[in-house]
């Protein structure tokens, strides 16, 4: 397979016609944002059976941050779906491992495992389970301020307030409506 040809069909394969391919190889970011529209569709079908293929392919680009982002952006879209649960996102994801594996930069590769971890545990988080102090501190700061932003439950709520590794992330949980109601 040729960067071209991976292209060229990525975008057919989800009937993306008007990206110019010459204009997509020269430029790398012209290619990224084909690829961000590629997962936009991809993350919007019902059927995952394409993701792994479409994952495969794109982490061939040479342009390691680009195939990074495209494939964060899928994970996001999948993990953020209405009817998503835990067990299937682990499903989804453990389909994805072998691909992700074959990333060249090992940075790379940790970030999108870390990214996968998470979700899960957000997951989780959603399907009812209340985490302990430990286990907040095994997610990113990134996921303890999507909790703090996004959690609707009260417990959940306090213990980012109490236990979040930084005081911004403290603070907008105490500031969500329903934290007071513990606290109270």
């Amino acid at each position: 397979m040729t960067l071209r040809s991976d292209v060229a069909e990525l975008l057919a394969e989800v009937g993306i016609l008007d990206v110019d391919i010459d204009e997509a190889l020269a430029d790398e970011h012209v290619r990224t944002a084909a690829y961000l529209r590629v997962i936009e569709v991809t993350a919007d079908s019902p059927s995952r059976d394409r993701d792994r293929g479409i994952v495969a392919t794109i982490l061939r680009d040479p342009n390691d941050l680009g195939a990074k982002r495209a494939v964060v952006e899928l994970v996001d879209a999948i993990a953020m779906r209405a009817a998503t649960g835990p067990a299937e996102f682990r499903q989804w994801s453990d389909q994805l491992l072998p691909e992700i594996d074959q990333f060249k930069a090992e940075g790379s590769r940790e970030f999108i495992r870390r990214r996968i971890r998470d979700w899960l545990f957000y997951l989780s988080v959603e399907d009812g389970h209340v985490p302990t102090a430990a286990e907040l501190a095994e997610v990113t700061d990134w996921m303890q301020r999507f909790l703090a932003e996004h959690a609707t439950s009260p417990a959940v709520l306090a213990l980012v307030a109490e236990s979040a590794n930084t005081r911004k992330t403290r603070n907008i949980a105490k500031n969500r409506p329903g934290f007071s109601t513990v606290q109270g």
